[in-house]
């Protein structure tokens, strides 16, 4: 019975796509990984295969350009989990976002895994300089500021502030995320006059990851 089951467990493996795959080892890593530092560490491996996998650039190839409207961005929602809640989110910046500055930001209270996909874009990062006592005032400095390509990740702790910047080609992340965002506000940040102000974050599109 056991050399069945293992037979069919392999079976089941063998046939999985990079999406399926992906949500299998997130799952299992989540079930036994409570350390929230430790588990988003962990998960940077399993996010690298699926970045690696040739069917997953293949497919990125057709995702459509993310678009901000209303003053939020755009993710495409390609999987929220029923049981941990993380979701898998694609951002794609075509034409239309080349040379458009970007929103410097937080996530609020979660944990964001930002792997490049495909083509390259700057990462930047900041560090906060005031008190917070002030409200409606943030000062920040830059303290990073990475030209990032295909397979590079980046791990976006809660309230981290940063941002990504485009460099004149079409560039395509997949983010993991511990919530879906959306529904909640992020912090907002102006580098030239110090003003912060909070905001809901991305719109959710859904769409297909990989086909059928």
């Amino acid at each position: 019975m056991e050399t069945q089951a293992a037979t069919q467990s392999l079976a089941e493996t063998s046939t999985e796509n990079a999406k399926q795959r992906f949500i299998r080892k997130t799952r299992e890593l989540f079930a036994k990984e409570t350390d929230l530092d430790k588990r988003w560490n962990a998960l940077r491996p399993i996010l690298a295969e699926l970045l690696a996998d040739p069917d997953m650039i293949t497919a990125s190839k057709q995702w459509p350009d993310c678009v901000p409207a209303n003053g939020r961005a755009e993710n495409l929602l390609f999987y929220e989990d029923p049981d941990y809640g993380f979701a898998i989110n694609g951002l794609t910046k075509g034409q239309a976002r080349q040379g458009v500055a970007a929103r410097i930001h937080d996530h609020a209270h979660i944990y964001t895994l930002y792997g490049v996909l495909d083509g390259r874009e700057r990462v930047v990062r900041y560090d906060r300089m005031d008190d917070r006592s002030k409200p409606n005032y943030a000062q920040i400095k830059e303290s990073a500021n990475v030209l990032c390509g295909p397979g590079e990740i980046d791990l976006v702790k809660p309230y981290e502030i940063h941002t990504e910047l485009t460099v004149g080609e079409r560039t395509v992340a997949v983010i993991i995320r511990s919530q879906k965002g959306g529904d909640f506000n992020q912090g907002r940040y102006n580098l030239e006059t110090n003003e912060y102000f909070e905001s809901l974050g991305p719109r959710q599109t859904p769409c297909e990851m990989m086909p059928k």
